[in-house]
């Protein structure tokens, strides 16, 4: 199975000048956890989570008004839309993933596969796995 088969594809773009409160606005208004983060010309430049949010910027005090250029993780993990499935299962455990995003060949986002889509598409075992190498990064901290 192909990544472009399960991904989701209304994915939104937050830009790095804008706020966090924006950015959590957004994830509420969409009942996600997760944005990409996007230069002008819609170029990937990394990612904001919930996650993020709350260790970056809640824990910190920081207002409201801080730019998501100052709390994003500018880690990229991407796959292609055209790449196997196994293929991104494997690069979010490597990488200790939930969400791994789809890049076009301009790295423009696509889509985004989280966790919740490889479990509804895997086998049980292949999915579990998967699930047990991510959540590594919690078991460590």
């Amino acid at each position: 199975m192909r990544c472009e088969e399960v991904m989701k594809r209304d994915v939104q773009c937050v830009s790095s000048r804008e706020s966090v409160q924006l950015a959590a606005q957004r994830m509420a208004t969409g009942n996600i956890g997760f944005l990409p983060v996007c230069d002008e010309a819609g170029v990937v430049l990394g990612a904001v989570t919930d996650r993020d949010l709350v260790l970056r910027v809640l824990a910190h005090g920081k207002p409201e008004t801080t730019p998501i250029a100052d709390v994003f993780t500018q880690e990229v993990v991407a796959c292609h839309p055209g790449d196997d499935l196994v293929e991104a299962q494997t690069m979010m455990a490597k990488h200790h993933k939930s969400r791994i995003m789809c890049l076009d060949e301009q790295n423009h986002v696509v889509g985004v596969i989280s966790l919740s889509d490889i479990a509804q598409q895997s086998s049980e075992a292949r999915a579990a796995k998967t699930l047990r190498q991510v959540s590594e990064r919690e078991a460590r901290a």
